[in-house]
């Protein structure tokens, strides 16, 4: 799968940032749909851009920050021979990720978002490496992406990448 590969984000992007979250929101509160986070590199950020929005309640569950590879599989149930053998930064895993949260916070959809935010690599990839993924009523889908620019650039690009997943996805289904 071709990985898409991104700048550093520009000054006005968390503002851009901002406005997809409460779209996205809007648009899952008029569905009734419930909504999950599952996040490694990004420590909770992706969360916490969604808690950033008034209203956020009526759709966010909740969220798990496994950092630790040994978290993801024993809370979000990551394939353990996969960890060991692959590594975290792998399509299946993001996607595990995702599942194994939705199941955890009884969501109908589920983020999830995993990969190296620098400064160098980590398990034999490039720091700027992230997949992010996307589960549940919406379909499944993930996406692998290369982003460049410091750790917090990696971070926040990562976070808006987990964003436009579930805008496509929710753009893609019919109410």
């Amino acid at each position: 799968m071709p990985a898409e590969d991104h700048g550093p984000a520009p000054a006005g992007a968390r503002g851009a940032a901002a406005e997809k979250v409460c779209s996205a929101i809007a648009e899952m509160a008029e569905r009734s749909m419930t909504l999950a986070c599952a996040e490694s590199l990004t420590g909770g950020a992706l969360c916490s851009a969604f808690v950033e929005i008034p209203g956020a309640s009526a759709v966010l569950r909740g969220s798990v920050t496994a950092y630790a590879v040994d978290l993801k599989a024993s809370i979000l149930g990551v394939d353990g021979e996969l960890l060991r053998t692959k590594g975290p930064v792998e399509e299946r895993v993001a996607l595990d990720m995702a599942r194994g949260v939705c199941r955890i916070m009884g969501a109908d959809v589920a983020l999830a978002t995993t990969g190296v935010a620098g400064p160098g690599p980590a398990d034999g990839h490039a720091a700027g490496t992230v997949w992010v993924a996307c589960t549940g009523k919406l379909g499944e889908r993930a996406r692998l992406c290369r982003f460049h620019g410091g750790r917090s650039d990696v971070r926040a690009q990562a976070v808006e990448a987990a964003v436009d997943l579930l805008t496509e996805l929710l753009c893609m289904t019919l109410r």
